[in-house]
């Protein structure tokens, strides 16, 4: 399952995040550094109104969500890869994850006690910044180790290696993550093989007081953020985990009508999903009938008969075809039965690529 871990300093909100995530007092939200100690895990349903509309068409048996994992992970402090705080812990929970997302304070609070004394959003990004680069740059030197005598020695493969390490490790000592760096697949294939911390995919949650969600663009921490996440390419949230831990305890009806009297939209923790969702280059496809309507997730790209595999490896080995419909299509419909009389359904093969919300059908013989 995919994995999605929630990182940052003590007492920025994380715990509380969780706890929203989740919609369940799941994790311990404590007033001091470390209160969370093993890392917390809940699995997430990916919001998707979709499956809401397929359920009035279909009337299945049941309706079963895409869903992420999410990890709460022990709060990170400075000289954390060389051990210091709960470092050695965190960093092994955290390369276990295919995402990050680092909740950043963006609010005063005399009551919470910031782990450095005062709130400052840029320094708290660079801290973690530098901790997970200086991690991933022990792991760099330890390769480069092994493979600079190959290399020397006239190993082909091994000096191809060496000049993507060394690549690597120049970004690293700036503090900087190894996504930052420009590579061909070929050159990434190297890297990938290390795990890296900073190639994960990044997002931003900028947690505030509930008066900042109308307008978060007029709070300067925010704004710190925000110029950050430009810089490299991160995508930044902004919400209120204690408003969304509140939120998570109410009726679906019910959190409709207060976030309506708040004037915002939807929730934070939903677009929080979905940047996390969107953040590992996944998609949905959906398959409806009587028994069940459920969202598959794949990653982008994938064909049919991989994605037929991900309901079951038979499918997959004995593909013969797809029956696929876009979701707004089969809407426009209003029933499978009505769609194939209007000749919206389609017979895709072998190299079909799947796209975010096809409706699929898949005929297979094993």
């Amino acid at each position: 399952m995919l994995r999605v871990g929630i990182v940052g300093l003590p007492n920025v909100g994380k715990s509380t995040l969780f706890n929203a995530l989740v919609a369940q007092e799941a994790a311990l939200a404590a007033n001091y550094p470390f209160a969370t100690i093993e890392p917390n895990v809940g699995v997430v349903p990916v919001p998707d109104e979709r499956l809401n509309v397929l359920q009035r068409i279909y009337k299945p048996e049941r309706v079963v969500p895409a869903v992420v994992e999410f990890v709460d992970i022990a709060g990170l402090v400075k000289g954390a890869s060389e051990g210091a705080g709960l470092g050695n812990q965190f960093l092994a929970n955290i390369r276990e994850t295919n995402a990050i997302v680092q909740v950043v304070r963006c609010f005063d609070d005399d009551n919470i006690i910031h782990v450095e004394g005062s709130v400052n959003p840029s320094r708290d990004i660079q801290t973690i910044q530098i901790e997970l680069a200086l991690a991933d740059l022990a792991s760099v030197e330890k390769r480069i180790e092994k493979v600079i005598r190959s290399a020397k020695a006239g190993d082909k493969k091994a000096k191809f290696e060496l000049e993507v390490l060394e690549k690597a490790r120049l970004v690293l000592e700036d503090g900087r993550p190894a996504r930052s760096i420009s590579l061909t697949q070929e050159e990434t294939e190297v890297l990938r093989g290390l795990f890296l911390l900073t190639t994960k995919p990044n997002l931003y949650a900028a947690n505030v007081t509930e008066q900042w969600l109308s307008n978060p663009d007029k709070n300067a921490y925010v704004r710190q953020v925000k110029e950050i996440a430009k810089i490299d390419g991160s995508e930044v949230v902004v919400i209120c985990a204690k408003l969304e831990a509140e939120l998570s305890i109410l009726s679906p009806e019910e959190r409709k009508e207060y976030l309506d009297s708040l004037g915002i939209k939807s929730s934070g923790v939903d677009e929080l999903i979905r940047a996390a969702y969107k953040a590992l280059g996944l998609i949905s496809f959906l398959t409806a009938g009587e028994k069940e309507v459920r969202a598959w997730t794949i990653p982008i790209g994938t064909k049919a008969p991989q994605a037929a595999g991900e309901i079951h490896s038979d499918m997959e080995r004995g593909f013969i075809r797809a029956e696929v419909i876009s979701f707004d299509d089969l809407v426009r419909a209003g029933s499978e039965k009505a769609a194939r009389e209007m000749g919206l359904i389609r017979l895709e093969g072998k190299d079909y690529v799947m796209q975010e919300g096809d409706v699929v059908h898949f005929r297979f013989a094993v």
